[in-house]
């Protein structure tokens, strides 16, 4: 039997790849640092003689730990993000509000607040689930790979960033771009619901299953749910929202993008724009 021969090391393209999945997005300095050559941490020389251990050092007392200083208590986060997203009043103040809230924990690891993108004044919202790294070096929503998906599929329905308003049910970028607990979901969803009040479409479209399940209080799947209409009170109006496919999903199954099409067509329709597309 011939020897299998073994794999080729990578190149940095693919390490540099690698690393990207993995969630690593900066280097810490400019230079490689090798961790086996400091001294502290190098494995020992062997000695012929034994070398006396030094007495034990008396380790300081730890700080106490303020009350202020520890994260609070999820309950106490959600209730407390209920009641600053209900006291703005303004686009900008729930904005200002975000910069400032400390009670999820992704505000820490984040580079920045991924607030919203587009017209304010916009008769359709689009939501998704959470930013991705584009998304939190830019500061905006939807501007990778997906959001330039997102940008030819509203195209196609005759609107672009100018006549459409986008947003996100997280507005930070959870690390390594993974899941967002259930838990940091509950804590922004007070926020991106304000959002929506505030902007008040006349239509929401959910991208992705996670938006959906969030904002529409369903448990079926994306597959299940798509291209259905369902009814988004804010407690002082009724909007229209109709849940389709996320444009990352897009990218991973193509397939499904006919499906998108038909949920683009009808929102296009609501809107009154369907007489610019062809049949």
């Amino acid at each position: 039997m011939a020897p299998v021969a073994p794999d080729p090391a990578p190149d940095v393209r693919q390490l540099l790849a690698f690393y990207l999945e993995a969630g690593v997005d900066c280097a810490l300095s400019e230079e490689p640092v090798n961790r086996l050559a400091d001294p502290d941490i190098a494995a020992p020389v062997a000695r012929t003689e034994p070398t006396p251990r030094p007495p034990p050092r008396e380790m300081p007392a730890a700080p106490p730990i303020l009350r202020g200083d520890a994260p609070p208590a999820p309950d106490e986060a959600i209730a407390s993000a209920r009641e600053a997203a209900r006291t703005a009043p303004t686009l900008a103040a729930l904005r200002a509000l975000l910069e400032k809230f400390d009670g999820c924990a992704l505000r820490a690891t984040a580079t920045r607040l991924v607030f919203a993108d587009g017209n304010p004044e916009a008769r359709v919202m689009f939501v998704g689930e959470a930013p991705g790294r584009d998304e939190d070096i830019e500061g905006l929503p939807f501007v990778g790979r997906s959001g330039k998906l997102l940008d030819r599929m509203i195209a196609a329905i005759g609107l672009d960033r100018k006549s459409a308003y986008i947003a996100n049910v997280i507005p930070w970028r959870p690390p390594g771009n993974r899941t967002p607990t259930p838990q940091e979901t509950q804590i922004c969803l007070p926020f991106i619901r304000r959002q929506i009040e505030l902007v008040d479409p006349d239509v929401l479209v959910t991208l992705g299953n996670p938006s959906t399940q969030a904002l529409l209080s369903t448990s079926e799947g994306i597959m299940r749910s798509r291209g259905k209409w369902r009814d988004y009170d804010t407690g002082t109006r009724v909007i229209r929202a109709l849940p389709t496919f996320h444009p990352a999903y897009l990218l991973r199954s193509p397939s499904y993008k006919r499906m998108s099409w038909l949920d683009l067509r009808a929102v296009a329709k609501a809107l009154g724009t369907a007489r610019a597309l062809s049949t």
